[in-house]
């Protein structure tokens, strides 16, 4: 099953097209996100080769493999470190979500390498620093 899936996950690579803005060089401050050609006279709404392609059917994933990441595991957001244990670690990815914290990310981080789960967007472990508490010296 796993070499099934890698061969699907390295077709799909290989079908991916990019799909350019219309006029994307001519102006600085467009984006390069693809959007569709509204002009009456559009050349590249009328299909002409050289003007780039279209987003189709044809260009999508396979269905058994639509949704997986690039590595070959299915992905799954996580914003608790209680949800880490509902994870199977053969099949399935995390993704910390980008609203945790420091603190928590840390943690997460280090309960999913002790269950063997792949964190897919880690980040360096901050140091957590304790408050220093100075004793009150008393005059005598």
């Amino acid at each position: 099953m796993a070499s099934e899936i890698k061969k699907l996950i390295r077709a799909r690579a290989a079908k991916r097209a990019r799909f350019s803005r219309q006029c994307l060089c001519a102006k600085v401050k467009l984006a390069d996100s693809w959007r569709r050609p509204r002009g009456l006279h559009s050349k590249q709404r009328k299909d002409y080769r050289a003007k780039g392609a279209h987003p189709e059917a044809g260009f999508g994933a396979p269905k058994a493999i639509r949704g997986f990441h690039p590595s070959g595991y299915r992905e799954v957001l996580v914003f608790t470190p209680a949800e880490l244990e509902e994870i199977d670690a053969a099949t399935t990815a995390v993704r910390i979500g980008g609203s945790v914290g420091g603190q928590k990310r840390a943690v997460m981080q280090t309960k999913a390498a002790t269950l063997g789960i792949k964190v897919l967007n880690p980040k360096e472990a901050k140091t957590v620093v304790a408050p220093v508490v100075e004793e009150a010296k008393s005059d005598e």
